[in-house]
């Protein structure tokens, strides 16, 4: 049996991205994942789909396991002959317990590294545009827990020292003893106009912060109804927020937006989206699975020679049609000879990955801009090939034809509704938890709209974006009304239309 190892992975204190590149790793090659409270689960998903997934999260009153049977955990895993990722919040050895559990793998010659994690200390204040030090501020920080051990006969915290000592003052886990903290502060010295700066959900799109002063924080969490988990911030750097101020200025900050494509196609607009302050919430409407009876495509495939063209309406299609030809044994040079066509920038990517670089690419990303631009190309009695879902409309098929060519539709994939996925968006579409509902093809729409039977979409406010006008019509069909119309019928496009929507609205 092989050696187990494990790896005291830091994930960072919430913004996925803030993983490093050994972290990412490390969580790739893992056989067991045990990961705490607030971890994002996108970084979950990073793991391979075969890995163990364990949860050890703890909130406050209530722990999944004690750090006990967590160490034991590691131990008994790695004993398996297992690789473990131990994925923490923030860094393993500032105020998370790391060093516990290495002592613990140590005592039991586990072999074990440590991959350190940016920390909550650092990073949140950065994303609240606070730097912890400052030329002619701030020279010093200090770090300290705001939670200390309830089991404590006294604090190890030196107050005295520590309340004029340092420039600046961190605290984790301290939103519940915020009266506490302050109060010992201001008793050893710290002026009570002190700036202080509560964060609560740093680096997330739900990051939300209160300013104060040691005099008045207090009062203003509570006006906010600001609840832990929460870091606060100490020292004159905080004035520095005004200025510095810059994750909660972007154009889509705060936002949460229903992001309803195909799974494997979520990530590129979620990224986009997240880039500009949105929360997406990933809840793809549709699965894209290969047809069931593949003949048909392959005998196309066998008879390229017979085409002229293939035209591509859809990454999805690229990606079907691909996957066929390795299943065949073969690659894009089974294509030699024909003309590439793709309906717009992205599916033309999607060709350029496999080595093809397209022809032709219309102006307009639609069905109406290609046959618009094959309008000026002398294609009579030529033949299409177009590889495509198994329920796309016919608009290209009877355009191709009246332009005097031959047009094949052959079906590589079709749509299903997401069903799990589809009740979660109904939850928070109910609880109006959601800002924008995002469609990027008609299928999106109707798998959307059919999940709730005979029941009308609960809209509430939210409001309705669409990727392009055939989009936008089947909604409208749906009975919804449209607030956003992408000009450019690409993701970006769809990205771009809603900050300017919202940014009008500012």
């Amino acid at each position: 049996m092989k050696e187990g190892k494990v790896y005291l992975v830091g994930a960072g204190p919430g913004d996925p991205g803030l993983i490093s590149v050994k972290g990412l790793e490390s969580l790739k090659k893992a056989d067991v994942v045990i990961y705490d409270r607030l971890l994002d689960e996108r970084l979950l998903n990073l793991a391979s789909p075969t890995a163990e997934m364990i949860y050890v999260g703890k909130t406050p009153g209530e722990h999944t396991k004690p750090q006990v049977e967590i160490n034991q955990l590691l131990v008994e895993k790695a004993k398996e002959g297992k690789t473990v990722v131990r994925l923490k919040g923030g860094d393993p050895f500032v105020l998370g317990r790391g060093g516990e559990e290495a002592e613990v793998l140590a005592q039991n010659s586990i072999p074990f590294e440590v991959v350190p994690g940016i920390t909550s200390a650092i990073a949140v204040p950065a994303y609240a545009g606070i730097p912890v030090t400052h030329r002619g501020v701030a020279s010093s920080f200090a770090v300290i827990t705001g939670h200390e051990d309830p089991g404590k006969d006294e604090s190890s915290i030196n107050w005295e020292k520590l309340a004029t000592g340092v420039d600046t003052l961190v605290f984790l886990m301290g939103a519940k003893n915020l009266s506490e903290i302050v109060s010992r502060l201001i008793e050893f010295g710290r002026p009570s106009d002190t700036p202080v700066a509560v964060i609560k959900e740093g680096t997330r799109p739900e990051q939300k912060t209160v300013v104060g002063s040691l005099g008045d924080i207090v009062a203003k969490v509570k006006d906010h109804h600001l609840m832990p988990p929460a870091i606060i911030v100490v020292g004159e750097v905080v004035r520095l927020r005004d200025e510095l101020c810059w994750f909660d200025n972007r154009p889509l900050f705060g936002k949460r937006i229903l992001v309803t494509r195909s799974r494997h196609q979520v990530s590129t607009l979620s990224q986009l989206l997240a880039e500009r302050g949105a929360e997406p919430i990933e809840l793809p409407a549709i699965d894209i699975q290969p047809v069931a009876d593949s003949r048909e495509l392959d005998e196309a495939i066998a008879n390229l020679k017979r085409y002229h063209w293939i035209v591509f309406t859809s990454i999805n299609g690229v990606a079907a049609f691909w996957q066929r030809l390795k299943n065949l044994k073969l690659d894009s040079r089974a294509m030699c000879g024909l003309q590439i066509g793709a309906i717009g920038p992205a599916t033309a990517e999607a060709l350029a990955v496999r080595g093809v670089t397209s022809d032709y690419v219309p102006e307009t990303y639609t069905t109406e801009g290609i046959l618009a631009g094959l309008g000026y190309r002398d294609i009579a009695g030529q033949r299409f090939l177009l590889p495509r879902a198994d329920k796309a409309d016919n608009e290209l098929v009877q355009g191709i034809h009246k332009l005097g060519a031959e047009a094949h539709e052959v079906a590589v994939y079709h749509t299903v509704p997401a069903n799990e996925s589809i009740a979660e968006a109904k939850r928070m579409l109910i609880a109006g938890e959601i800002d924008v509902i995002t469609f990027t093809s008609s299928s999106t729409v109707t798998n959307l709209v059919a999940a709730f039977q005979d029941e009308p979409l609960p809209v509430n406010q939210a409001k309705i974006a669409c990727i392009g006008p055939k989009t936008a019509v089947a909604a409208t069909r749906a009975g919804l009304e449209v607030d956003i119309l992408a000009g450019e019928q690409t993701i970006p496009g769809l990205v771009g239309a809603l900050e300017e929507y919202f940014g009008e609205e500012m």
